[in-house]
This record gives C-alpha cells, structure tokens and sequence, in this order.
C-alpha cells in the first residue's frame, strides 16, 4: 500500500494544485466554481494528514477504512491520519464545498496537538459523517473563509495561531453539531442499541463465548456496520452506559444464570463465559452486583 508522509507529495499524487504552504492546503468553491478534482481513481492509499471536507454535489462510492461511504449533500467528513482511502472511475468529484488538509506536523507544538486526539469524529466511520443544517453550513463556511484569509495572504509571524485558533474552532462547531446530530437521531441510537443487544445474544447462544472467547467492541461493532467509536458514542448518549458497560451487563447477566448450575465451580462459570482469569471474572461480577460469585449462589440458595 503506498503511504505519503508529505502533504505536496500526497497532493501531487492526487492531481490537485501544489500547496501555498508546505504542511496546509486549503481549497474552497465559491459562486459558480467548483473544487479541484482529484484524479479518476485510486488503490487502497494512506497519508499523514488530517482532512477536513464538506461534499455538496458528489456521486458515487468512496471506500474509506472498513466502510462504502455513498455521498450526499452536506456530509462534513474527517479524515485522521494513516486512515485507508480508496476509489474508482464511479465516483464523480465535481462537487462545490470545501477542502482543507494539513499534515499532523503542523500541529507539533499547539494545544490542538492533543486536543484534536479528542474529537471522536476523526475515528468514525464516513458513514456516519455529520450531515448540516443550511444553517450550520453557513457557520462552518465563514469558519473556512477565514481559513482561506489567512492562507492566501502572505503569511507572517501570527498567520499559523490565527489558522491553528479558526482550525480549532472548527472542530468545536462540528462537535456541537455532532451532539445535535446524536440527539436528533434517537431513532439511530435505539436501532444500534437493538442490533448491539442482538449481536450479543446470537454470539452467546451459538456457544462461540466459549469457542472464541469475549467479542471485542470493534468486533461488534464491524459485524453491526459500524466504527467502534461511532457506537460507543452513540450508546452513551443514548443509555448513559458505554458499550464496554453493555457487553459486561450481558456477561454479568448469563453469568447469573450459569452460577445457578451448583455443579460449576466460579473458575468453571469463568471460563465458560470466555474470561482467562477467573479472579477478573469475579472482580467485575461483586462490581457490578455488590457481591462476589460465591455470596450470590449462596444468597440464591438461601432464597
């Protein structure tokens, strides 16, 4: 797989105008214009820069980590670096939007360094792109005007806080955003929360929790189609719990029926449930129950 560790070099590659600055670009439609387009198709490829676009008028499929991402308009997508892309001739980039990319080292240096390791949208899957509101586009785009300022202007002493501050700001908007978006989609949320809890109950009940052992939240989360981050996110805003603490409820659940076996000892009930350690098994359980294995048998017995 062929790997850019350059912005120029990565840009070169793609066909687009080299940038005014060696670790930023910045390519904005405006009026009757559209963005640059990139070239016809591509393998699987990665890079070390961020992305951060806006798509209004594009067709086709872009294969973008494990995920078909269809297009539509108004879908503000977030690339991360060393994330897979890839596409072919059936997609069509004439599209009016925005563009900016910019290597991770251009950062090095800046409180957004961390702080942008934080905005979950830089994990999730392209479909499940923030989609914006007419008036949300309008705050994003002078957002990326201001950007633009600073980027074609010849570039002096305060020109990469001024774009590191409005970069900043960017994510802030799309995180507020992203929160409407959470909450707007409750339909989504309770959806993801069904195919979780299903997933769940199909693994345990075809004896793979024995076989393959626990499934790990992205294991999960490929099988029900989407990024680990996207549904642990989702899940929280909409129960309060992680998915990490959805798939231990689920464990600590069978686990209550299994200890009602008395033939099984709790280092048998253990590795039934797929744990290598039962002391781990039994730390988790008194956790979440306020009692160890041993005392919930036995208070079961009592009753």
């Amino acid at each position: 797989m062929q790997h850019f560790k350059t912005l120029s070099s990565y840009l070169d590659y793609l066909g687009l105008p080299r940038p005014e600055h060696p670790m930023l670009s910045v390519f904005n439609s405006k009026g009757d214009g559209f963005l640059p387009c990139p070239r016809e198709s591509s393998p699987p490829i990665t890079n070390d820069c961020y992305s951060i676009s806006l798509k209004k008028f594009v067709e086709g499929n872009l294969n973008y980590g494990r995920t078909t991402y269809d297009f539509t308009n108004g879908a503000l997508i977030f690339i991360a670096p060393r994330q897979v892309l890839q596409w072919d001739n059936s997609v069509v980039f004439e599209q009016k939007g925005f563009s900016i990319n910019f290597h991770e080292d251009f950062l090095k240096g800046t409180e957004l360094a961390q702080q942008i390791k934080k905005f979950g949208f830089f994990s999730y899957s392209t479909n499940e792109a923030l989609h914006l509101s007419p008036k949300e586009e309008k705050q994003i785009e002078a957002i990326v005007e201001n950007i633009e300022i600073e980027y074609q202007n010849n570039q002096d002493a305060f020109s990469k806080e001024i774009i590191i501050s409005q970069l900043n700001t960017l994510l802030k908007y799309a995180n507020r955003f992203y929160e409407r978006q959470f909450l707007n989609r409750k339909e989504l949320s309770n959806n993801l929360l069904e195919q979780f809890n299903h997933h769940l109950s199909e693994y345990f009940e075809s004896g793979q929790l024995q076989e393959k052992g626990i499934p790990s939240i992205e294991q999960i989360a490929e099988k029900i189609s989407v990024s680990q981050r996207y549904l642990s996110d989702t899940l929280k805003k909409e129960t309060g719990k992680t998915s990490t603490e959805h798939l231990h409820l689920h464990l600590i659940d069978e686990a209550k029926n299994i200890l009602l076996q008395p033939n099984k000892s709790i280092s048998e009930v253990a590795y039934e449930l797929g744990f290598e350690y039962p002391p781990y098994f039994s730390r988790l359980f008194k956790k979440k129950e306020g009692i160890s294995p041993t005392e919930y048998r036995e208070k079961y017995k009592l009753n």
